[in-house]
């Protein structure tokens, strides 16, 4: 029987693969192996008792390695690993945080290794599994690593009173009905309300003169989630802007009145963020193998799906569910508030901002 050269080609690329595909393996048991004698895997993570749960109790079975979990807000965990670190100590191997602390805390402050060194198994190194085509990077050097960027939720109304049929577009708010109607999250500090109001500011048929002309709306301006949630559940106001979308699906689920506006039914649509779903490996983490057995499972299929349900968001990948949240399946083209451009002009926003509104 004759070889071409094109079927001899083929016999060297299938004998290559698996002499890959046995290495990776290889590694893989070794890094476990070595993870097991290290015993645990610390882990900051995101505050709840449903996501502490989700990241530590399926891994902690699966593999029999504790998972050591410190659970903080994004604003608190520089000033902690500042204080640690000041004083020489490594505590953590792995942070799940927005990408926010990521590139303004964990990025400048030189905390994080490269991520694609640790990824070992072929199931989250195959680019077929991961939206684009590609997993995702906060930043060049490929340290911080984007989990679930998903639609966000950027407008929201009691249906008792306001009707999600009225608004169609953002400018529809600009209607002189909703004068003194309006309440929103501040968006002088970093959350929500800052990320919608950088979305505006970034849209091209929005943009600073949007902003101003919501100002004369007279919105009302919080600093807290429930307060703002309950000023449209009781009636008080009629629309409110830019809270935490998680936490008004909480409130939904205990029966307020609220409906979160979907951003497939806005002519602007809305941004795109992961949320808390960016991931980083900390330099100098104490517990290195067991550090890279957790983040291949985070990064499975089952460690992104138990992650995305419980939050509410979409992973990047591809094969994970997206029916608990489909209209947060993120919208091609839609612009991305968590990127190093979005943080850049974050002073542009806050001044433009307290300009228009008068504080």
């Amino acid at each position: 029987m004759k070889l071409t050269l094109y079927s001899l080609i083929g016999m060297v690329a299938v004998c290559l693969l698996a002499v890959g595909e046995r290495s990776f393996a290889q590694e893989w048991d070794k890094v476990l192996a070595a993870a097991k004698k290290e015993g645990k895997v610390a882990v900051m993570g995101p505050v709840g008792a449903d996501r502490r749960d989700v990241l530590v109790e399926p891994f902690q079975k699966k593999y029999g390695i504790t998972v050591e979990y410190f659970a903080d807000r994004g604003s608190g965990i520089g000033p902690r690993l500042s204080a640690e670190r000041g004083a020489g100590q490594y505590l953590w191997d792995l942070a799940i945080t927005g990408t926010t602390t990521g590139l303004l805390v964990l990025l400048p402050g030189g905390m994080l290794d490269p991520m694609e060194p640790t990824l070992l198994l072929s199931d989250v190194k195959d680019p077929k599994h991961w939206r684009g085509g590609a997993l995702e990077f906060a930043d060049p050097g490929r340290r911080f690593l984007v989990m679930t960027p998903s639609q966000r939720g950027t407008l929201f109304v009691n249906p008792k009173v306001t009707k999600p049929q009225e608004l169609r577009s953002y400018k529809d708010l600009l209607n002189p009905k909703w004068r003194k109607k309006i309440v929103m999250d501040d968006p002088t500090r970093a959350g929500p309300g800052q990320a919608t109001f950088t979305f505006f500011y970034l849209h091209p048929e929005l943009g600073p003169n949007f902003i101003r002309a919501l100002a004369k709306q007279e919105p009302a301006i919080l600093r807290d989630y429930t307060q703002e949630i309950d000023g449209i559940a009781r009636e008080k106001y009629s629309i409110l802007i830019g809270v935490s979308d998680i936490v008004a699906e909480e409130r939904m689920k205990d029966g307020l009145p609220i409906a979160i506006l979907d951003p497939r039914q806005i002519k602007e649509g809305s941004d795109v963020s992961p949320g808390s779903g960016g991931l980083g490996f900390f330099n100098r983490a104490p517990h290195q193998n067991a550090a890279k057995v957790y983040i291949n499972w985070l990064l499975s299929k089952e460690g992104q799906e138990g992650f995305a349900k419980v939050n509410g968001y979409i992973s990047a990948r591809l094969d994970v569910p997206t029916d608990h949240s489909p209209w947060r399946v993120p919208i091609a083209g839609s612009i991305k508030t968590y990127t190093q451009q979005a943080i850049d002009i974050k002073d542009e926003v806050v001044g433009l901002f307290k300009e228009a509104f008068g504080r």
